[in-house]
């Protein structure tokens, strides 16, 4: 029982956020510009600890 409530809050949240991305590339260009913005702020970081 413990799993198949599992599975169905799993699909809720794979479903809401598809729908929230609207498409699979819509999903991948958001990964794609939160990884852009983890790798600029890394970045900064590393050049002002380098100052």
């Amino acid at each position: 029982m413990k799993k198949l409530i599992l599975s169905f809050l799993l699909l809720v949240i794979a479903i809401t956020f598809m729908t929230g991305c609207n498409t699979i590339s819509g999903m991948g260009r958001d990964v794609s510009a939160v990884g852009n913005d983890v790798s600029k702020g890394a970045n900064t970081v590393s050049r002002k600890m380098s100052n």
